[in-house]
């Protein structure tokens, strides 16, 4: 059910012309909270819009929800596809790992982009390359 409501959701999403980032479910499904982006930044226009076609189609479909939240991911976006990675090299990032490598499971630095499907990033200790199967978490730092 989990996953048909994903694919529902960013059907509608991608559909307008945005790119989905994450969805969060709350405990027993009944908060849903969609993050998505575009190029030129989200408005509030962007999240009514993108909620209004989501109500539409979520009472089409009969899906049962209390509260749909509909905002921007934030300056502290997260990386979730091997194409954030690439598309946001040269900034800022903090990463956590499932499996350490060289006994570190938390990192922070540069993002250098993919290489043979791994995550380039460049620390105070020179460059590591991470497993991107391995990443748990992975965000950007924001500059203010």
């Amino acid at each position: 059910m989990r996953a048909g409501i994903e694919n529902l959701i960013e059907q509608v999403v991608t559909g307008l012309g945005y790119e989905l980032v994450d969805i969060e479910f709350s405990p027993r499904g009944r908060l849903l909270r969609v993050f998505l982006d575009i190029e030129r930044g989200i408005t509030v226009d962007d999240c009514a819009t993108v909620s209004n076609q989501l109500q539409r189609v979520f009472e089409v479909e009969n899906i049962d929800y209390d509260r749909l939240e509909v905002s921007s991911p934030g300056l502290d976006r997260p990386l979730k596809k091997l194409a954030d990675f690439e598309r946001f090299a040269g900034e800022e990032v903090q990463i956590r790992l499932s499996l350490p490598v060289n006994n570190q499971r938390n990192f922070a630095g540069v993002l250098g982009g993919v290489r043979d499907g791994a995550v380039v990033i460049t620390t105070e200790k020179g460059e590591q390359l991470l497993p991107f199967e391995d990443i748990v978490k992975a965000r950007l730092v924001p500059k203010f």
